[in-house]
């Protein structure tokens, strides 16, 4: 039965969920070299425009409309042609059709924007603008389909396996694709003697506070009603949350090293990752050792892809995103309660549901993977996927956009 007070908690999540890609355009500007911030914006700034329109178009027809093989959905939706003003949803009862279409929108934005991160100051941005379409729909709506979608193949008419916000679908999909991309693309210019520096420490304050306060209608708002379980899943992010920051700034001082504020916002960002499967499935107890957990995995899982592997992944979008969607999606396996959502997870007498989970990842790695490549190999068809050494080495905003976000800065830092 429809009930306007859920439509519009799902409105506002929406809304919520739409700022999280501006704040990661100024987490991801903060993050990056000066002569790049206005690239590391603009990457996250094209996607609000190109893919509104793709989602419009075919995305979500593709991703929640009929079925094929429990793996895409099918272009009977082209346009939204179909959705009437007062049409309920499919997925909720409670809500109109156009909300959870909106709401499912502002996820095709910030999950493609999340693998701009790996390939900073280094990709051709006409490169990227392709590459970007082309993922969304190779990658993420056919991902998308497979674990929300009615009849998917990982979802409750498949698999079985669980996904409450995005862990296989967001997180896992753009992570695995920027280290695919990281690995494609080679180091940046002088990367061996590369002595990192963060241009912009507000900045990136700025980005994690959106980030976080948009995440409540990421989480919450994915029990798509105003309800018990959309409060669940608020404490749930709040306290995974406060435990990630925490618990990387612990690894800090156990390093030697002074606490920083740039640690305290990766944590951040590495307890919301990890909570998003989780959010709806598991209790608060669990939330708090899902965040504790999820610093220091992401923490070493960073050191060990650029330190042991020399992996240039810059702004470590494999690191947080793709190592925190996977802890994510075993904490889901290990802790779902019956008594949050219906799913039991291993400590609540259902091992099976830690294998789906874990099964789920892996299928989730290989089509982000193999479709990333596909991707890559169509750009290349077109054009050169990696920016000039001339103008790496000025930046991408003179070289790329004709901008420069400091009208002083001499280019050389």
């Amino acid at each position: 039965m429809e009930n306007t007070g859920d439509t519009a908690f799902v409105l506002v999540s929406a809304a919520l969920v739409f700022i999280m890609t501006p704040g990661l355009g100024f987490f991801y500007g903060g993050l990056g070299r000066r002569k790049n911030v206005v690239n590391n914006m603009m990457a996250c700034v094209f996607i609000l425009g190109t893919g509104m329109i793709m989602w419009f178009l075919f995305g979500y027809s593709l991703a929640f409309t009929g079925n094929n093989l429990g793996i895409i959905g099918s272009l009977q939706d082209f346009g939204l042609r179909t959705i009437g003003l007062d049409d309920p949803s499919p997925y909720s009862g409670g809500i109109k059709s156009l909300a959870f279409v909106a709401f499912q929108m502002m996820f095709a934005l910030i999950t493609p924007a999340i693998i701009t991160g790996a390939v900073s100051g280094r990709m051709k941005f006409g490169a990227l603008f392709l590459f970007i379409v082309l993922w969304s729909i190779v990658v993420y709506y056919p991902l998308a389909h497979m674990v929300w979608g009615s009849g998917g193949l990982l979802g409750a008419d498949g698999l079985g396996s669980v996904d409450f916000a995005g862990g296989n679908v967001v997180h896992i999909s753009s992570g695995v694709s920027g280290l695919v991309l990281c690995l494609v693309l080679g180091r940046r210019e002088g990367y061996e003697n590369f002595s990192y520096r963060i241009h912009n420490v507000p900045f990136v304050v700025l980005g994690m506070a959106l980030l976080w306060f948009g995440w409540y209608g990421f989480n919450a708002g994915s029990a798509l009603a105003a309800n018990g379980l959309a409060a669940h899943a608020f404490m749930t992010t709040s306290i995974a949350t406060a435990a990630g920051l925490l618990s990387w700034i612990l690894m800090d001082v156990i390093r030697g090293r002074k606490p920083s504020c740039i640690s305290a916002c990766t944590g951040v960002v590495a307890g919301l990752v990890a909570i998003t499967p989780a959010a709806g499935f598991i209790p608060i107890w669990a939330s708090l050792v899902t965040g504790l957990t999820a610093g220091p995995v992401c923490y070493v899982g960073i050191l060990f892809v650029k330190r042991q592997l020399k992996i240039d992944d810059a702004l470590d979008a494999f690191g947080c995103h793709g190592i925190g969607g996977i802890w994510g999606g075993l904490m889901t396996g290990l802790f779902a309660s019956p008594a949050v959502n219906g799913t039991a997870g291993l400590f609540y007498g259902a091992p099976a549901q830690l294998g789906k989970q874990a099964l789920a990842i892996i299928v989730s790695i290989l089509v982000a993977a193999i479709g990333s490549l596909i991707c890559i190999g169509i750009v290349k068809a077109v054009t050169s996927i990696r920016a000039p050494k001339r103008d790496e080495l000025i930046g991408l905003d003179v070289s790329q956009h004709g901008e420069n976000a400091y009208p002083s800065f001499n280019g050389l830092d």
